[in-house]
């Protein structure tokens, strides 16, 4: 079994050994023993901290990214949470597509002012309509 100090490990994902630590803290990482003060981990750490960036790099939590993993420390993936985390950046991609050709379209406008251009105006009222539908809901 290959063991990789902590250094080696920051060195290979390119994440801060504080980082590695905080993963470990949180129990989504282990360590299997120290060279000295160094922690050491087994080479597997490397594809679990590849999922790990993975998922927070698809918006889920550290929470959620540790309910990933069975008792044994490996990859149980829920279909059903996948599908949903991609439903989810699907709205997402939407609403910023929709943001950018905005943007564009402001940045091209030939209106005299912004505020004279129905497009930047309903851009104006998308980016306040969800703030306002929650606040309605909230006070409802």
């Amino acid at each position: 079994m290959k063991l990789l100090d902590i250094a080696q490990v920051a060195d290979a994902t390119g994440m801060a050994a504080s980082r590695l630590r905080y993963y470990e803290e949180k129990r989504l990482i282990a360590s299997v023993g120290r060279r000295g003060l160094k922690r050491l981990f087994d080479a597997g750490v490397l594809e679990r901290l590849s999922l790990i960036a993975l998922a927070q790099s698809a918006g889920f939590s550290l929470d959620e990214i540790a309910g990933m993993f069975d008792a044994a420390g490996r990859p149980s993936l829920d279909r059903i949470q996948l599908a949903a985390k991609a439903d989810d950046l699907d709205r997402t991609i939407h609403r910023l597509s929709a943001l950018r050709d905005g943007l564009r379209h402001a940045a091209a406008c030939p209106a005299p002012s912004h505020m004279e251009c129905p497009t930047f105006r309903g851009l104006l009222k998308s980016a306040v309509e969800p703030r306002r539908r929650a606040l309605v809901e909230d006070l409802g």
